[in-house]
């Protein structure tokens, strides 16, 4: 239970309870305007190769969304898709002063959103809104920037949050768009026990922020340029959740039976007590 988990207190670690706007923004509002400018933007993107996607998965106001996060500064070009999956696309882009980002575009229309229940219930953010797939959808991804941001905050490398808007999430790209970041999955550890140990401290760190990734393995954590760097934060819950336990202790059995695997010591019972001993130091080297 969460309150046999942690005690509840007020500040960061409580503010499950902040509430998420899901309601219509200036994306939806430009979509139904459709003036000159945003029509040949959408013209434009539509006709490029790398957002022809099947039964037309984009509606307009995620095209507006893009369309919106440009307006804002935040988006100058983009490039093709670095990932796809079913419920979102990853596509590489440039910013105004030439940065390459990633933008993450959750699709509206996305046929199954079982896998996000466990996540979604007992988080008062998301009261309400459990039949509204648009709603789930625009709520998940402001809360994935959110836990971005405050993982980031946490000094835990993951990408760094830029922009948000309805569907479309602007963040970091780790690694290049023609060579994207390998994941733990993919490389050869030259000294794995370092690397553990990175990653507990990423944990512990997540921890005592208040959050618990909930998804954590060797498939989302990169390696690039010696450091490693958590992904995909967005079904990340905070401690008071429900479930937060059960899901910590599930990512400190994956992260053991990965480095397990590497030949290191490791129980998922003492790094479950490691991350969350909030009375250990923080401090410490967290690169690879």
């Amino acid at each position: 239970m969460a309150g046999e988990f942690v005690e509840e207190t007020e500040g960061p670690a409580g503010d499950e309870w902040e509430d998420l706007d899901v309601s219509d923004d200036e994306s939806d509002r430009i979509a139904r305007r459709q003036d000159r400018e945003f029509e040949s933007f959408l013209k434009r993107l539509k006709d490029a190769d790398q957002f022809k996607v099947q039964e037309g998965a984009f509606d307009d106001a995620t095209f507006a969304a893009l369309y919106k996060l440009v307006q804002d500064g935040h988006l100058a070009a983009f490039g093709g898709p670095i990932s796809t999956g079913k419920e979102a696309n990853v596509y590489e882009a440039a910013a105004p002063e030439g940065d390459d980002v990633a933008v993450k575009v959750y699709r509206i229309n996305a046929s199954n959103f079982q896998h996000m229940r466990d996540y979604l219930e007992g988080d008062p953010r998301f009261e309400g809104i459990r039949g509204d797939k648009k709603a789930v959808v625009l709520a998940w991804t402001r809360k994935e920037f959110a836990n971005l941001q405050r993982a980031h905050d946490a000094g835990v490398r993951v990408p760094d949050p830029v922009a948000v808007q309805r569907n479309v999430l602007v963040m970091e790209l780790i690694g290049e768009a023609t060579d994207p970041a390998p994941t733990l999955h993919d490389v050869t550890l030259e000294n794995p026990e370092t690397a553990y140990d990175v990653v507990r401290e990423y944990m512990q760190r997540l921890f005592s922020a208040g959050l618990v990734h909930g998804d954590l393995s060797e498939y989302n954590i990169v390696v690039h340029d010696g450091e490693l760097t958590i992904i995909d934060v967005g079904q990340a819950v905070t401690v008071h959740h429900g479930n937060a336990e059960e899901f910590l202790r599930r990512d400190c059995e994956n992260v053991a039976s990965f480095f397990s695997r590497q030949g290191v010591d490791v129980d998922p019972g003492d790094l479950f007590e490691h991350v969350t001993d909030v009375d250990a130091d923080p401090s410490g080297d967290a690169d690879a």
